[in-house]
């Protein structure tokens, strides 16, 4: 998974990291009940977001109990799971999925190869459960699959198909808050692209893979440059998020969306800063290649 949409632990209340939690325990127990110990291993905190946010947009009806498990055998731990525990698990899979085959195609990493045989039932199962929405979002990833391998530099498209993809996963009904929803995944998976791209930049030019970035890594004001656009989609996913009429875990929802999702962003710009000539030579690689 994705590992952007996270918890900043360091500014929470230790009460609202205990809820923040229990989902995704509960997100876990899903994911055992439905997909046993090969969905167990597809767990991401990407998707507690998701179960959060829709929890506490639609209050269903939750359980709430306190169980031990394998990771924690001597100790109880409580857990929040509702219909969108299984709607996340089946996400969390379906992604899981398609990361498997990304890796096969790009890196032929044998392992994901494997896992991804693993999980390839599970994923029809999904495909019958959801039928219209796996349509689209296949056909996204489909259009997206097109135009890397066409070495598409243009990232407001790029980004802007993967949006499409995030809409649809954070869309479960066709209701009120749809549109809304809707916009706020669109963001979120721009985002996503894009810091996927900024981190892999450097790896993803000594391998010779696709990068949408590639283009503007010469830039001297790159850094900026990406940082403002990444800080402009941020603040409209926002502005989406505070029209949904949340109150529960709205805090923790908060610290998320204006804090956490910064984390990986400010890890991979600091290390670039410790090593400044490596990113010369890479951004001197792009000029030649270029060049050529």
């Amino acid at each position: 998974m994705f590992g952007y949409i996270i918890i900043n632990k360091g500014e929470i209340k230790f009460k609202e990291f205990d809820i923040y939690h229990s989902y995704y325990c509960g997100l876990c127990r899903a994911l055992k009940e439905r997909y046993r110990l090969a969905g167990q291993l597809s767990l991401s905190y990407d998707m507690t977001f998701l179960v959060m946010l829709l929890s506490s947009l639609y209050e269903p009806a939750t359980d709430l109990r306190a169980i031990k498990c394998a990771v924690h055998p001597f100790e109880k731990h409580t857990i929040r799971s509702n219909e969108f525990s299984l709607y996340g698990a089946d996400m969390n899979l379906l992604f899981t999925y398609y990361k498997c085959k990304d890796d096969w195609q790009d890196e032929h990493k044998v392992s994901r190869l494997a896992y991804g045989k693993i999980l390839k039932k599970a994923y029809r199962d999904i495909c019958v459960r959801y039928g219209a929405k796996i349509r689209r979002i296949e056909h996204l990833m489909r259009d997206l699959s097109f135009e890397e391998q066409k070495q598409n530099q243009d990232i407001d498209h790029m980004a802007g198909i993967f949006g499409g993809i995030m809409g649809e996963i954070m869309t479960p009904k066709e209701d009120e808050w749809q549109d809304s929803l809707r916009a706020m995944g669109n963001q979120l998976g721009k985002f996503i692209y894009l810091m996927d791209a900024y981190e892999d930049i450097e790896e993803d030019l000594r391998e010779g893979r696709y990068n949408p970035l590639l283009k503007r890594y010469s830039n001297p004001d790159f850094e900026e440059e990406i940082k403002t656009i990444l800080t402009i989609i941020m603040a409209d996913c926002c502005r989406e998020f505070e029209k949904l009429p949340i109150i529960e875990n709205v805090e923790i929802l908060r610290n998320i969306l204006y804090s956490g999702i910064w984390y990986r962003y400010e890890m991979v710009r600091e290390k670039r800063e410790e090593k400044p000539e490596d990113t010369t030579k890479d951004r001197r690689r792009v000029k030649h290649a270029r060049s050529i």
